[in-house]
C-alpha cells in the first residue's frame, strides 16, 4: 500500500472512531428516553406537516390571484376597450 493510502485510511479509521465514540457518549448522557425521543419527533412532524399545509394553502391561493389578475390583463383585442382621439 503506497503512503497516500495509508494516510487515507488513518484518517478514515480516526473519523469511525470518532463517530462511533460520540454515538456512544450520546447514548450515555441523552436527556430522555427512546419513547419520549419518539414522541418528541411525532408531535415535531405533525405541527411541521400543518404548517407545510397552511404554507401550501397560502401559497395556491396567491398563484390564484395572480393568474386572475393576468387573466384581466391580457384579454383578447376584441374585448380590450378602444381608445379613441377626441
Amino acid at each position: 500500500m503506497s503512503e497516500q493510502g495509508k494516510q487515507v485510511a488513518r484518517v478514515t479509521a480516526l473519523v469511525a472512531g470518532g463517530a462511533v465514540i460520540g454515538a456512544g457518549i450520546g447514548l450515555l448522557f441523552a436527556p430522555q428516553t427512546g419513547a419520549e425521543t419518539r414522541r418528541d419527533i411525532g408531535r415535531y412532524a405533525r405541527k411541521t406537516q400543518i404548517q407545510a399545509t397552511r404554507l401550501g394553502r397560502t401559497i395556491q391561493t396567491g398563484v390564484k390571484e395572480v393568474v386572475e389578475r393576468g387573466k384581466v390583463l391580457v384579454r383578447k383585442p376584441e374585448q380590450q376597450p378602444r381608445i379613441e382621439a377626441a
